[in-house]
């Protein structure tokens, strides 16, 4: 097996692929870039092209479908030029340079032989003599072989001669044809598959995999992609066992000495913390006592938020005491809004990342999962997706806040995801009736770093944020899902100012 390291890679100049690829792509050999039509193949291959372009190699790209116009035109609208360190040579020769007898009929590629086509790229390549070339696209080439036996001869023949010429290859394949064809994978050094998701509703979906690459360890499975003006910026997939740093685990207290005080003294450095219960109950509030805490510390804070309006949010907080807009003003809070509709779940993960390498955030929280559910295939890849990404912000120190809300208010209550046994600590709200009045109720029901209070409390959402009362020692039911009180003990009186 050839060592990554020792060898001179040839980079896509594609952020993220190049990661995944171990460095990018093992010179010399030929490659396999396959996708439906508009899965971004031609963008890939003219980012291969100008990426070698800056570092002083030369580039062919040997076009039998597209015109030179419609290349530089599709290069132009990501801001890219084609330079003269890379030549397009198209097989659709443009009706001014046909001879006057044939003038009355345009000479396409599917129109001519076979070894005339392949006679014509050679001497391109012998002229030019590239080290970086891209074929596009090989379903011409299957068109002008007509049987499964002849292309894949002409396919070998191909590989052989670029072999010989030392360069790297990029051969494109729209998946146009109705039989899928193998012959490519087996020949080629490695394959990258490109494909395009249409969800019920929201934006396309978009994401690769790495499906062949000899003699080297690559990162594989699906990983996110968009396509942007600027070319694609891959998402490699989330591995959370490769990232790990040296930290202190001790407590980090949430500033209200009721809540430190059912929490066992604080969270733990580097866990997470699950905020369960009905809508209304005031989830978000428990974690913005936690960011505002982190703040005061002097650290800095990630909120990622896919239910709310993000101006609504700081108009509402500040009526709490939370003024979290002057915290993004100060660089403190790092505060966006995420539209599950629009961003994939590779993408969010990159975000999330960036924030705790790039801005060093130590507190990051995700109101709420119910919406990065939205934003997942299926149920059980948001399990999976979380976590790793928990196990990630875990292993760097970060301390994450999630919140969950359970459809119905009272009785039995549902939530749409399960991620409780992921979670190091469950922090579980409460409906219950007292005294003809609807109140809410705290209780912590897991907590796997320590001691904690297994009493349930009564809390309140005033001028100053959180208000905790005592101990609901005569409350009943609140884990069966309807709870009831029977007593006056650790209820708030009415008479506690909020102010």
């Amino acid at each position: 097996m050839t060592n990554a390291r020792t060898v001179a890679r040839a980079q896509t100049g594609t952020q993220g692929l190049d990661d995944i690829l171990a460095g990018g792509l093992a010179p010399g050999h030929v490659y396999l870039l396959e996708g439906n039509p508009g899965t971004g193949k031609t963008t890939l291959a003219l980012k291969f092209l100008l990426s070698g372009s800056e570092k002083g190699e030369g580039g062919l790209y040997i076009t039998l479908s597209e015109s030179e116009d419609e290349l530089r035109s599709g290069a132009a609208s990501h801001g890219w030029t084609i330079d003269d360190k890379i030549e397009v040579f198209e097989l659709v020769p443009p009706e001014s340079r046909l001879d006057p007898d044939m003038q009355q009929s345009l000479l396409y590629s599917s129109d001519l032989e076979l070894g005339e086509t392949t006679k014509l790229i050679f001497e391109a390549i012998e002229r030019v003599k590239p080290k970086r070339i891209v074929l596009d696209s090989l379903s011409e080439i299957r068109l002008l072989a007509q049987n499964s036996l002849r292309y894949r001869r002409q396919i070998l023949a191909l590989k052989h001669y670029f072999s010989r010429n030392g360069a790297t290859v990029l051969l494109l394949d729209d998946l146009t044809s109705e039989v899928m064809d193998k012959t490519v994978h087996s020949v080629v050094h490695g394959v990258i598959r490109l494909e395009e998701l249409a969800p019920d509703y929201g934006a396309e979906r978009r994401r690769l995999r790495v499906m062949k690459y000899r003699g080297t360890r690559f990162r594989g499975g699906w990983h996110d992609f968009v396509i942007q003006t600027g070319g694609v910026t891959v998402f490699p997939r989330l591995v959370a066992s490769e990232h790990r740093i040296k930290f202190d685990r001790g407590q980090n207290a949430s500033g209200l000495k009721e809540l430190d005080a059912l929490l066992g003294g604080g969270i733990e450095r580097g866990s997470s913390v699950l905020v369960i219960g009905p809508a209304g109950t005031g989830k978000s509030t428990f974690i913005f006592q936690f960011i505002e805490a982190a703040v005061k510390r002097g650290e800095k804070a990630a909120l990622f938020v896919f239910d709310e309006e993000l101006s609504l949010l700081f108009d509402r907080t500040k009526a709490m005491g939370f003024d979290l807009e002057k915290m993004v003003a100060d660089g403190t809070l790092i505060a966006e809004q995420v539209d599950a509709a629009e961003l994939s779940p590779g993408e969010f993960a990159h975000r999330v990342r960036e924030r705790v390498d790039g801005a060093n955030a130590k507190t990051v929280a995700i109101d709420s999962l119910n919406g990065y559910s939205a934003a997942m295939p299926d149920e059980n890849s948001i399990i999976l997706h979380v976590h790793e990404l928990l196990q990630y912000l875990n292993r760097q120190g970060a301390t994450t806040f999630l919140t969950v809300a359970q459809h119905g208010l009272v009785g039995d209550m549902k939530s749409p995801v399960d991620v409780t046994y992921l979670a190091d600590t469950v922090i579980l709200l409460r409906y219950f009736e007292a005294l003809g009045r609807v109140k809410r109720a705290v209780s912590i029901i897991k907590k796997r770093t320590g001691w904690h209070e297994d009493t349930i409390r009564e809390y309140r959402i005033g001028n100053r944020g959180l208000l905790l009362g005592g101990a609901l020692d005569e409350f009943q039911g609140v884990l069966r899902g309807v709870p009831t009180y029977v007593g006056k003990t650790g209820i708030l009186p009415d008479s506690i100012s909020e102010e």
